[in-house]
């Protein structure tokens, strides 16, 4: 993992202002507050947590938008867990984290959830495809083939309320957006699209209810994109947000996502889902007024590169 470069010179701010900018972008975004009846989940590329220099008041903010969540799936943890755990010590005692071990780029992925509202169940695994079946990762205008994922997604089962579900953690290859490298991530996408479709229909599945979450490394949100093509070959639904924005801070790129089957995990959705762009104005205002180029710098250093996406259930 490579840490991005601190903003120049270094960005100070008010955390009782940003918070409340926080606050104001929630209500704005219509994200519900948590409930009984209800699942809130959400995914968030935390950008190199444990690499960069956060503050304390950084953790504030990030342990500020988690603690809105049930269960949030999380990717870019470093080796070092120093700062994960710093960051837990924020979040009300009730919440609780489970992580792999590192895969590609020296990445972990894993999930921080309230065991208030979520029992954590008996599984816990990577989703790795057994060599046998490599040849059957094909998609039609794909080229090369399939060897294994660069970061293998990370699966934990919950239940919350009558909900019993399979979570997958996921960060698929990136590498650039070179057409070989397109082509590998929709590979990865396929497989573990397949490997979705398989645990939904096998009764033999500890759940046939699967919830995909993370960074999909999704460019757009069509057909003129393989990795979309590949998530959708298998029947996955990716819901349409209530925010038409992307997940990058330009929010032109929609690469998280959280995606499901129809028939299982749809029939608890109660349709409110989107993406929450904590970098919308007026958060770090001070650091918009010298320039966008330093504003970028200076979110993605102190809190990420990617913006939360979130979803409701019924349980």
């Amino acid at each position: 993992m490579v840490p991005h470069s601190r903003e120049f010179p270094t960005f100070n701010y008010n955390f009782d202002r940003e918070a409340s900018a926080l606050k104001s972008t929630k209500q704005l975004r219509t994200i519900p507050s948590k409930s009984s009846k209800t699942l809130l989940a959400a995914t968030w590329n935390l950008t190199n947590l444990g690499c960069q220099d956060r503050s304390p008041d950084d953790f504030r903010l990030i342990a500020e938008v988690i603690g809105w969540f049930d269960l949030i799936a999380i990717q870019e943890i470093s080796e070092d867990l120093d700062h994960l755990r710093y960051l837990m010590g924020l979040l009300p005692a009730s919440y609780s984290f489970v992580i792999s071990d590192i895969g590609g780029n020296r990445e972990r992925a894993g999930f921080i959830y309230d065991s208030d509202k979520i029992q954590r169940l008996e599984l816990s695994a990577e989703v790795a495809i057994p060599p046998g079946d490599h040849r059957y990762i094909r998609l039609k205008g794909v080229s090369g083939s399939f060897t294994g994922f660069d970061r293998n997604p990370y699966v934990t089962a919950f239940e919350a309320g009558e909900l019993e579900f399979m979570a997958a953690s996921v960060h698929l290859f990136y590498g650039s957006t070179s057409c070989r490298d397109e082509d590998r991530r929709a590979l990865e996408a396929y497989g573990l699209a397949r490997w979705a479709s398989q645990r939904m229909k096998s009764k033999g599945s500890y759940s046939q209810n699967i919830l995909l979450l993370g960074d999909f490394n999704l460019p757009s949100l069509d057909s003129s994109s393989n990795v979309y093509r590949a998530l959708k070959a298998k029947g996955l639904m990716l819901p349409e947000h209530s925010t038409s924005i992307g997940s990058n801070l330009h929010g032109d790129k929609h690469y998280d996502q959280i995606s499901f089957h129809m028939g299982r995990m749809e029939s608890y959705y109660t349709g409110k889902s989107g993406v929450f762009d904590f970098d919308h104005e007026p958060f770090f205002e001070e650091a918009w007024k010298i320039g966008r180029e330093y504003f970028d710098d200076a979110v993605k250093y102190h809190i990420a590169d990617h913006r939360p996406v979130w979803i409701e259930f019924e349980v």
